[in-house]
């Protein structure tokens, strides 16, 4: 798998990348370098999503855990804003969310969060990966009574809805709104989130069989809630992915409302309410120029950081900020959560919309999106490396970057979460970043070969 974390936990084909027995180790590792200042027996929050790989990683995960002395406290599917919220409610000394986020069914990840609920620092990543690769290194396994215990906690959904409607103050009657649930850990939560707010909603693919997480459906996809939108005469959709940390929107016309629209919409109305802390907030290189505009235009200061949320949330931290997030539909609001929370967004922005009274429509007009294209060349981790810096590449981006001027900007990137390189190209004109993004990834693929 090369590095065993990337931007967001450690991903990979479930059983074959990431198979039982590193799940087992990396339990184990978690739960050595993350309780070895505690003084009484560790406690470790572990939730997932629904796909079929989650049972099978979470078992080992458990055996990892408990093979070193702390509890493993089993929360059932709720999202990984959840367990960042729980591990602090809970008392824990950490967590884990077993989830591929956003990625197809066959996928599957591990996210470790600290027990203040912050997903881990690269240095902390570094020693657990160190303790799973190293076998200098041997775990102190525990015998009989200090073997750690599983424990089942039943309140967990109705513990982290209830954080949620804390959030917000009075109902939302009158609006009448869809939420797709990408058939993932919102499956286990919208329905009472949105009931006990009082919205007048419909859920759309919420019946997960394991296998259907993600899968046409969700913010990847929002073709269905589009056409649900417009069919069904709502006022607004909302849709997450798999394990709810990110939500995207549509208007009452079906159309995108993407993160960039997201953030400059609550960054708005935070500042209308002077709780947009240092008139800042964060987001990543691939942003849409529009953005930067709508926040020159409304007086708003923006920081930038590399792609990932945890450089949005470690500049957020380091400022003092309150809002961030990425295009994708991460956001994150520190006063509430310490990672993307995507209902935590959706409640937020119907709060927006029922108390402007205006349409959705209206409020995603707040700021105009360049064109952007964005393709993505499936690759191996080793030919990331070998394509980091080449020469070749390099040269077809200076050569687009040169023709695009001013107006324009080219990024190409290796995921952090999937076996991509991705070939982003923005400017004015539609058919000339078409152009220029396919000349780039011809380039990539020739150098492939």
């Amino acid at each position: 798998m090369g590095r065993l974390f990337g931007t967001d936990g450690a991903r990979g084909l479930a059983n074959t990348e990431l198979t039982c027995e590193l799940a087992m180790k990396i339990g184990r590792a978690a739960a050595m370098v993350l309780t070895e200042v505690t003084h009484k027996r560790p406690q470790i929050v572990i939730s997932k999503d629904t796909r079929i790989s989650s049972d099978m990683l979470e078992a080992a995960l458990v055996a990892g855990i408990c093979s070193v002395g702390a509890d493993a406290v089993l929360i059932g599917v709720v999202p990984t804003p959840a367990v960042a919220f729980l591990i602090k409610k809970y008392g824990a000394d950490a967590g884990v969310m077993i989830s591929a986020s956003h990625n197809p069914a066959e996928y599957n990840g591990i996210k470790v969060f600290n027990s203040d609920g912050y997903k881990l620092s690269d240095a902390l990543e570094d020693r657990i990966e160190a303790i799973v690769l190293d076998k200098k290194e041997k775990p102190h396994l525990k015998v009989g009574a200090a073997v750690g215990r599983v424990i089942r906690q039943k309140d967990a959904v109705h513990d982290y809805v209830n954080h949620l409607t804390a959030t917000v103050k009075g109902h939302y009657d009158g609006l009448r709104i869809a939420v797709d649930c990408a058939n993932g850990s919102a499956s286990a939560t919208a329905p009472l989130l949105f009931s006990q707010l009082g919205v007048e909603c419909e859920i759309i693919n919420a019946r997960p069989d394991g296998i259907n997480i993600n899968a046409n459906c969700g913010s990847t996809n929002l073709s269905h809630l589009s056409s649900f939108v417009r069919e069904n005469a709502c006022d607004m959709g909302v849709a997450f992915d798999g394990d709810a940390d990110r939500c995207l929107a549509v208007d009452e016309n079906g159309a995108t409302i993407d993160g960039d629209k997201l953030i400059a919409i609550l960054s708005n109305a935070m500042k209308q309410k002077d709780t947009l802390k240092n008139n800042t907030v964060v987001v990543t290189v691939l942003s849409n120029f529009g953005f930067f505009r709508f926040a020159e235009e409304y007086g708003i200061n923006v920081a930038t950081t590399q792609v990932g949320d945890r450089y949005v949330l470690e500049e957020m931290l380091r400022g003092g900020y309150v809002l961030g997030g990425e295009q994708s539909g991460h956001i994150i609001l520190t006063e509430h959560s310490t990672t993307g929370d995507g209902q935590l967004t959706a409640i937020l922005l119907l709060s927006i919309l029922k108390h402007s009274g205006k349409k959705a429509s209206q409020l995603a007009a707040i700021m105009d999106c360049y064109p952007q294209v964005m393709l993505n060349l499936k690759v191996t981790e080793q030919n990331k490396i070998k394509l980091d810096g080449d020469i070749e590449v390099d040269k077809a981006v200076k050569k687009a970057e040169d023709e695009l001027g001013s107006e324009g900007r080219v990024i190409v990137r290796a995921s952090g979460t999937e076996p991509l390189i991705r070939v982003m190209v923005e400017g004015k004109d539609k058919s000339t970043i078409d152009r220029l993004a396919e000349d780039i990834a011809e380039v990539i693929r020739k150098r492939l070969d």
